[in-house]
Formats: structure tokens, sequence, C-alpha cells
């Protein structure tokens, strides 16, 4: 399916020279003089080499469609993250490196979309937003509202997390799974 290369977002799987490529992250770019192009560091699929391709804004690239299972998240074991079709109870083991950026959220037990090429599974794609605990995080300052300000914090799952500074440890909070940002308390 060709899309607009303004179109691209990460976890995108494109299919650029015979490969499949998987979209890691985008930057559209606007320079002062010139046109404007999108950014698009992509990892091939079979080797895993990593490469930064460059589009102007007004080509056009060929976007692979994948069916999509829902699957549940099981465990992690050596590098190797399994899942089971809850249909078939049909499991699954997808290597880290296709993980990267579903890692920081997945709870076992956690449903997700796996993506398939040709009964291959490809990609994991997680739900806009996931609901985590705050584990670490500096202690609240007593008469401190919401402001811009935000400190650090680590969520269970072990990525980390700007917070507001009111939050304490152990308060769930709603994650943005595509940017890794704070949205609400849950």
């Amino acid at each position: 399916m060709q899309i607009n290369v303004t179109a691209i977002r990460t976890g995108n799987i494109l299919e650029i020279d015979g490969g499949l490529w998987k979209v890691m992250k985008t930057k559209h770019v606007t320079p002062g003089k010139g046109v404007a192009c999108m950014q698009v560091e992509m990892r091939n699929i079979e080797t895993g080499t990593k490469t930064n391709k460059r589009f102007n804004s007004t080509e056009r690239a060929e976007r692979t469609i994948l069916s999509q299972r829902s699957m549940q998240y099981l465990y992690e074991d050596s590098g190797d993250y399994h899942f089971m079709d809850m249909e078939t109870y049909d499991q699954i083991a997808l290597h880290e490196n296709m993980m990267e950026n579903a890692k920081p959220y997945l709870l076992p037990e956690m449903m997700v979309e796996v993506e398939f090429h040709d009964e291959r599974p490809l990609n994991v794609k997680l739900p806009q937003s996931v609901v985590l605990t705050v584990t670490e995080c500096d202690a609240s300052i007593k008469g401190q509202t919401a402001t811009s300000s935000y400190k650090p914090g680590v969520l269970e799952t072990g990525a980390p997390i700007m917070v507001p500074p009111y939050l304490e440890s152990g308060t769930k909070v709603k994650v943005n799974t595509e940017n890794g940002e704070y949205i609400e308390r849950a």
C-alpha cells in the first residue's frame, strides 16, 4: 500500500528495495530554505541492520500490510518474549531486537496485537496508553502543585518517566506508549 512519507509512524513496516524495514524513529524536518523532508530511522527485519533514510515530503513509500492477532504476553526468557493466542493457545516467541519499542511497557498477561507477514511474527503493537505503577520517584514537597516542572521516576517495568512533582511512589499512572510520556493519574 503506497502512503505519503509524512504518514510514516514508529512501528510501521516498510518495503524498500525488496526488504522489510521496521520504522524505529521518525522526524519531520523543515529547513529554513529548501524542501521539507522526513528523516526515518529503520531496522531491517531479516538482517537487523539499522539505517537512516531521508525522504522528500512529496515522496511515497510502500507500507506493508500486516495481519494482526490479539495475543497475551506471557514472559521473557533469555532475550525471547513469549506470547499466546487466546483462541488457539498457540505460542510464539519474538526476539528482543523486535521488541525495542514495546519492552518498557509490557507486563505479564497484557493483551497486545502481534502483527504477522506471511504467518511470520514481525511486530508487537501496544495500546495507545497503558496503566503502570510508579515504583520510584523523589518525595513530594508539601504545597507543590502541578507546574510545568517534572521530576524523574521509574515505572514498575523499569522504564524511566518524567512525572509531575506531586506524584508519589506507588501511584498508578497512564503512560503514552508512543513517546513514553505521562498522561494522567489512573
